[in-house]
Parts: structure tokens; C-alpha cells; sequence
């Protein structure tokens, strides 16, 4: 039976730092529950003083197989969007750095909140994705943050195409900060050298300095990307078949339209 709720939380290093581990493995679907846990624990934390960093986990071999492809249907897909765009902001809006730790499978709306984080620590078996393409929608939210964590052209590869992409290729074009085998160690080396003895006053105030320009841009561009969504891309037959399909577990059928 699974556990009740799908993350763990707890204070580490003397209330420095916020563990939230995605606890519901093999998969740890970012589903309409996960997205609540998070954006709870994020909205509990943020006037805890002293708070220097979070790092953001996952329990089992993969970090997540990405969103609930059930709640991408057309009568909750609205819902859903707007749920997770508004965990997105306020991971980007966070008082103190998320530092992230991937193994294994990174895809969809996992890749989504990874990339809402800070520096992504890969492990040597991570795979990071954005499959959406090949069920006939594509990933809003990575849509507006890739391009940010890498060069255009290789935000529209991994958009476009629906590939993965392996720890190395993924630091190689800057979106994982470095790959070892063991991620979590990794980062918490980095929370240690780089974070811990830092002021979080002052490290709330420099997140605001240097994310400004890019709040207010992502603020936006979700909101576009989110209509596009909802209002267009959701009234064409090729991406309501596309879901149907992968429930179904079938080659979807394209009529390009």
C-alpha cells in the first residue's frame, strides 16, 4: 500500500535545509496530489528562518516519469495546468535556492519542476525528456523554461522531437550542473560549500536581483502558452487522439488536424 502522502519533507543541517524527496517511486507521477504536496511544503517553509536551501529528491531509481497523462484529458487538463504553472512560480519565486538531484527517468512534467529549480545535479543513469510530442501536445511550461536553462536550438530539439537526452549530453549543453553517482551527495557538497554559510536575508534578496527580468517574462509567457493549450492545441482531433492512443496503449493515428 502506498504511502498517504506522495513527499517526504524534513530539516536538515540545523534548519538550513528543506529535504523534500517525491516519494511516490517507481514513477513518482507529478499528479494533481504531488503538485499539492509541493507547493504546501514550499508555501509551509517560506518565512522559515534560516533557511539556506532546499534540495528536491526523489525516492526509487527514477525522478519521475512526468505528469498524469489522464489529467491532460480535456475535462481536467485546465486544472491541471494551472496547478502546476502556479507550483512553477513559486519554486521560481522561492526565498532560497532549490538545488535538484535527478536518477534515472526526468521526463514531461517531471523535467517541468526540475527546471523550476535552481542547478540540477544528474546522476550517471539520468535520462531527461520531453516526450509530449509524441502523444500530439507539447509541454507548456518547458515550452517558457527551457530556453532559459539552455540555447534556443537545443530547448527546440528536446521540445520538438520528443527525445531524451543522457546525464552527459545534459550537462554538456548546461542543463544538468554536473554528473556523479550519486546526485544527492553531490548537491548537498555543493548546499555546503556554497550555500550554508551564506545569509538568507541576503540570499533572498539576490534571487529577487537576478530573477526579476525573468519572473515577470515566464509570468507571462505561461499564461500564453497555457491559452495556446487550453484554446487551441486541445481543439484539434490529432491531440485528443495522441492521449487516447497512449492510454490505450496503441500508435496513435494522425490526421494532422
Amino acid at each position: 500500500m502506498a504511502d498517504a502522502s506522495p513527499l517526504k519533507q524534513a530539516l536538515e543541517r540545523d534548519g538550513a535545509l528543506l529535504r523534500l524527496t517525491l516519494a511516490r517511486p517507481k514513477a513518482n507521477i507529478v499528479d494533481a496530489e504531488m503538485i499539492a504536496a509541493l507547493a504546501g511544503a514550499l508555501a509551509a517553509h517560506g518565512n522559515t528562518k534560516g533557511l539556506r536551501g532546499v534540495l528536491l529528491g526523489a525516492e526509487g531509481p527514477n525522478f519521475s516519469f512526468g505528469a498524469s497523462v489522464e489529467e491532460h484529458l480535456p475535462e481536467r487538463c485546465a486544472g491541471m495546468l494551472a496547478s502546476l504553472h502556479a507550483l512553477v512560480l513559486a519554486m521560481l519565486e522561492f526565498t532560497v535556492p532549490i538545488l535538484v538531484a535527478v536518477r534515472g527517468q526526468c521526463l514531461g512534467g517531471g523535467l517541468e519542476v526540475a527546471l523550476a529549480g535552481g542547478p540540477i545535479f544528474a546522476g550517471r543513469d539520468a535520462q531527461f525528456g520531453q516526450p509530449e510530442m509524441k502523444l500530439g501536445v507539447f509541454a507548456p511550461a518547458a515550452s517558457v523554461l527551457l530556453p532559459y536553462r539552455v540555447n534556443q536550438p537545443a530547448a527546440e530539439d528536446l521540445l520538438f522531437s520528443g527525445r531524451s537526452i543522457g546525464a552527459d549530453e545534459a550537462r554538456a549543453i548546461g542543463l544538468a550542473q554536473g554528473v556523479s553517482d550519486d546526485p544527492d551527495a553531490a548537491a548537498l557538497a555543493y548546499f555546503d560549500s556554497h550555500l550554508a554559510g551564506k545569509s538568507s536575508a541576503s540570499l533572498a534578496h539576490a534571487l529577487t536581483a537576478a530573477r526579476g527580468a525573468m519572473l515577470r517574462d515566464v509570468r507571462n509567457r505561461l499564461a500564453e502558452v497555457e491559452r495556446l493549450y487550453l484554446d487551441r492545441l486541445m481543439k484539434t482531433r490529432d491531440a485528443n487522439e495522441g492521449l487516447v492512443a497512449f492510454l490505450a496503449k496503441r500508435k496513435p493515428a494522425w490526421e494532422h488536424c
